[in-house]
């Protein structure tokens, strides 16, 4: 008999949501199936039969994570003013951090790695997210909004990375910061660049 895809999905989200917390605290390399099922409430063998195995679950939750960081900074694609369109590809990232602060964690111990097991897998992901970023930059640059000797790349990337670093910062060293005060301070930085 096969798993419904409902319940499948559920028990993926919720190893998913597992994994997560244990790897933001620990790291990937730190955790053991047995800690993820025992911390999603299923059996080990559920790990291996949704994912095969430790490593390939760690791949599925970066790219899981990815998906949902990406579905939120794409909302910013269907705002026409430009300027808002900034505005509400921050709020998607901070909103997606403020709510998965486990996975910005984990972002950035495994981006920066050297060379780190998941390297291949994260190159990809952060080229998808930076492409998204990138359409909204480059719209900023075509009405003259971002100065002409910053490459629309570079700018893409350090906007990328600005919040990510950001998000994390804000969740273990300032929580007591709103995400509203956290995005203003963004947009205020993102604004005096622009406006340079």
């Amino acid at each position: 008999m096969k798993p419904r895809p409902a319940r499948t999905s559920a028990t993926k989200q919720k190893l998913f949501d597992a994994a997560l917390r244990l790897v933001g605290e620990r790291g990937a390399a730190g955790v053991t199936v047995d800690e993820i099922a025992a911390e999603a409430g299923v059996a080990k063998g559920t790990v291996y039969y949704n994912f095969g195995s430790k490593d390939a679950l760690v791949d599925a939750l970066l790219r899981h994570g990815v998906e949902l960081l990406a579905a939120r900074l794409r909302s910013a694609e269907d705002v026409d003013d430009t300027g808002e369109a900034l505005e509400t590809l921050v709020d998607g990232a901070l909103g997606f951090f403020a709510e998965y602060p486990a996975f910005a964690q984990l972002l950035v111990s495994e981006m920066w790695r050297t060379p780190g097991q998941w390297h291949g897998t994260l190159s990809l992901l952060r080229d998808d997210i930076v492409a998204i970023v990138r359409q909204v930059v480059q719209r900023r640059a075509d009405v003259g909004a971002l100065p002409p000797d910053v490459p629309v790349g570079t700018a893409s990337a350090a906007l990328f990375g600005t919040l990510l670093v950001v998000a994390l910062d804000w969740q273990v060293f300032q929580p007591q910061r709103t995400q509203h005060e956290v995005r203003e301070s963004v947009i205020m930085l993102v604004r005096g660049v622009s406006e340079r």
